[in-house]
């Protein structure tokens, strides 16, 4: 069976509806079991926060896609969503009682699940998540052990101490709560805890929750006929349509003031070292200039190179033009999405990256008689005394290590790039990458292969003289 993380990665590259629909096939029983129960058995209260989970789902494919399995969070986004919408209702209605309805369950029959259920999820939410998790793969999914271990990534044996330690920290949050539990728990949460959601459920949820998503590939008269939840799904939409435009319209205006602080840095640092510089070319021994001065000279001039190649890619990475009123209209657009937004950050957070771990060569290089560290330990101390950190959002290798001395075109070698290239939102691969001459950049390409790219800007260090 493919990993959950491997269909949310082909999702989030390729829109692929069948792999979102299989998604939604082996979680909605338990995300509508956990809805419905929060809401007191409304089932169009209950579809209604399932559809939101699993929406929620979809935006964020590329980000949960590292994670070994779904089950936690789906569990924990069911419970949010569903308290979210009691209380949306609440407010419209007036009072509870008016939208509560008499649960039709057929498993309220047990007086043992009648006491646990109030109580249940919201002991569980207590939990910490690797306890949440074995519970809910254990006893809520009714898998096997070796299966939780598989999945957990742990031994059977193992994902059984796991499970038992979970379940015991469960019976005592439940305790507080006057619940007394007996050996009969584990029975009455494994029949009762998840229940078979309606057939036509899984279809609808699928179709729904890629167009709230903000999915392109389905048009309006496909989704209506989906789903039976046509009024409920306008609603959404303009509501959602509604949010992003505000989402969209704040994002802009601080993308514009960014810009525009960048722009001034970038102005600042360049009159400091055109003044740096003359004075360097007015010494006749490069060594009679004191070494702070030179590490000053060489730090402005990778901030000069590094703010302006950073400003130039906010401009592509938010979209042409995003930033510049059109042609004959005085007003920027607002195309930009959150999704987009939040890659536009992670993109200067691992070229802030870039930058600082080349500034800490330069600065290595001056204490070393121009040689190139051949490790990122080597030069870690410079790092640390800078006032600018590390953001921790990608890890990078070393690619030129030897002397700078005699280098020329420093502009199109690569110094070091990022280890791993990572997937955008418009199905393409991108990797981040620091050069000689002290800007760093991302490269974007259609192929996740990089070697030709860094074959390309690679050279053996020069010979020293």
């Amino acid at each position: 069976m493919t990993p959950d993380s491997e269909l949310l990665r082909l999702y989030a590259r390729t829109r692929s509806e069948e792999a979102f629909a299989e998604l939604v096939r082996r979680h909605v029983n338990l995300v509508y079991s956990v809805v419905l129960r929060r809401l007191n058995g409304d089932t169009h209260l209950a579809q209604d926060a399932a559809q939101t989970v699993f929406a929620d789902l979809a935006r964020k494919a590329a980000s949960l896609s590292h994670r070994a399995t779904l089950t936690g969070w789906l569990y924990t986004s069911a419970h949010f969503a569903s308290a979210e919408i009691a209380r949306k209702e609440s407010r419209r209605r007036g009072r509870e009682e008016k939208y509560m309805r008499e649960p039709d369950s057929q498993n309220e029959t047990d007086p043992a699940w009648e006491e646990l259920r109030p109580a249940i999820d919201e002991a569980m939410l207590q939990l910490k998540e690797a306890d949440r998790e074995a519970i809910l793969l254990r006893y809520f999914e009714n898998r096997p052990l070796a299966e939780v271990g598989a999945k957990l990534g742990l031994r059977e044996n193992t994902a059984r101490m796991r499970v038992e330690r979970a379940l015991e920290k469960l019976r005592t949050l439940l305790a507080k709560r006057g619940i007394a539990t007996t050996c009969a728990l584990v029975e009455t949460i494994s029949a009762h805890a998840v229940q078979v959601a309606p057939a036509n459920v899984a279809a609808a949820l699928a179709a729904t929750s890629i167009t709230a998503a903000g999915a392109e590939s389905l048009t309006l008269l496909k989704i209506m006929t989906a789903t039976k939840l046509k009024l409920g799904l306008a609603t959404l939409l303009i509501a959602g349509a509604t949010t992003a435009l505000v989402v969209q319209h704040q994002t802009q205006k601080k993308l514009r003031a960014e810009n525009d602080a960048w722009h001034r840095q970038v102005t600042r640092l360049q009159v400091e070292n055109e003044a740096l510089s003359n004075r360097l070319a007015m010494a006749h021994d490069p060594n009679s200039i004191p070494d702070k001065q030179l590490k000053d000279l060489l730090r402005l001039r990778a901030e000069v190179g590094l703010l302006r190649q950073k400003t130039n890619e906010l401009g592509k990475l938010i979209g042409k033009d995003r930033l510049r009123p059109a042609e004959g209209d005085s007003q920027a657009s607002d195309e930009t999405t959150p999704a987009e937004e939040q890659q536009r950050q992670i993109s200067i957070a691992k070229m802030s990256d870039a930058k600082i771990l080349v500034l800490g060569e330069f600065l290595y290089t001056q204490d070393n008689k121009g040689q190139l560290a051949t490790n990122l330990d080597q030069f870690s101390a410079y790092l640390t005394n800078s006032e600018q950190k590390l953001t921790g959002t990608n890890n990078f290798e070393l690619t030129y290590t030897g002397s700078i001395n005699g280098l020329t075109n420093a502009g199109s070698v690569i110094m070091l790039r990022e280890s791993q290239a990572w997937p955008t939102l418009n199905g393409q691969w991108a990797k981040s990458y620091g050069f000689m001459d002290g800007h760093a950049e991302v490269h974007v390409q259609e192929s996740d292969d990089f070697d030709p790219f860094e074959q390309q800007h690679s050279i053996s260090p020069p010979t020293d003289q």
